[in-house]
């Protein structure tokens, strides 16, 4: 059946996915999955479900057939891997590719392509979608997020097919399935009082229904060809945000993590990064995270999001108390 203004999702089952889907049930959407079997993050919801794998193009292919606006959400995102080029960068880029190449074949008319703020040139505050590329090439995901963005742009133009990019910063809050994504793991970890050290990292929080309004808001108003980032103008260091879990539960008593000297917090992470080698799970904290993020600002000028989509999400504060709310409401999914 044929169903006018039709949109795909791909990664709908994570966090954005899933909540870009939730927003689009009533207009028309399809929501697309790696593997079919997990039918948790859809119960409830009136939408067809089909398997397409970014890796796979004629899974693609399949999955657009009759879809106008294909939001482009799915990608391998995870900072860290046992080999970070072949399971981080080069997954992305051929994801890419093939996701580009199958939207032309099947005749989509515009593409919704979610980059990231690690798509953007942090040497300059306030950030802006002008300040061009991220030029710091130690981070393999910054590196997939970067060059493929690029490549998105460059196959869109060549093959004449509508694209915008957003660049969303560190999504929480809302509607969640295990396991967590980065960003919305480091508030549960706070809950759960397993940051002891102040490692100086500050994020820039967003409520990922916030995100979800924005790719909507691309899809319907944004510019052919233009990034638009979906982010706070501020971020918000550990400290900060740790603030607002000791005054939303008193009860739990959770500490402000400890400042120590930047030395040992390279050592700490050096074990970290020694333990994962053995278990093959991330670390918590690299030498690298360190090394690119302590004090390192995340802050950026919103206005071409908001001036020319109507992007108004809430304030990062908010966000925080919000996605604290739901992990404790829903703490048996993400023990």
């Amino acid at each position: 059946m044929t169903q006018k203004n039709l949109a795909l999702v791909t990664g709908a089952n994570g966090h954005l996915g899933n909540n870009v889907v939730r927003l689009l049930i009533d207009k028309g959407v399809r929501a697309s999955v790696r593997t079919i079997k997990n039918k948790e993050p859809f119960a409830g919801l009136n939408c067809d479900v089909v398997q397409a794998d970014i890796t796979d193009k004629q899974s693609l292919i399949n999955a657009l057939q009759g879809v106008d606006v294909f939001y482009a959400v799915g990608a391998a995102f995870k900072l860290w891997a046992k080999d970070p080029k072949k399971e981080i960068y080069d997954v992305n880029l051929e994801g890419i590719k093939n996701t580009i190449e199958a939207a032309v074949e099947a005749g989509v008319r515009r593409i919704v392509y979610v980059s990231s703020i690690a798509a953007t040139e942090f040497t300059k505050l306030p950030i802006k979608e002008s300040n061009g590329y991220n030029t710091d090439r130690r981070d393999m995901y910054f590196n997939a997020k970067n060059d493929g963005e690029k490549l998105a742009f460059e196959l869109a133009q060549k093959h004449n097919i509508e694209l915008v990019a957003v660049l969303p910063s560190a999504m929480i809050g809302s509607e969640a399935f295990a396991p967590l994504n980065v960003s919305y793991s480091v508030i549960n970890l706070i809950l759960k009082k397993q940051i002891p050290v102040e490692t100086g990292i500050t994020l820039n929080w967003i409520d990922v229904k916030d995100v979800a309004e924005g790719c909507y808001l691309a899809a319907t108003k944004g510019r052919n060809g233009e990034r638009y980032i979906l982010a706070n103008e501020t971020c918000m260091p550990i400290k900060d945000t740790t603030r607002i879990a000791q005054e939303l539960y008193p009860e739990l008593a959770i500490k402000l993590p400890m400042a120590v000297p930047k030395l040992i917090l390279f050592a700490v992470a050096w074990f970290m990064e020694m333990g994962s080698k053995l278990t093959g799970k991330a670390p918590l904290l690299t030498t690298k995270d360190i090394a690119m993020f302590s004090g390192l600002q995340q802050d950026f000028d919103t206005k071409k999001a908001r001036t020319e989509l109507g992007f108004n999400p809430k304030n990062p504060a908010q966000a925080v108390k919000e996605a604290m709310l739901y992990l404790r409401k829903n703490s048996n999914r993400f023990s």
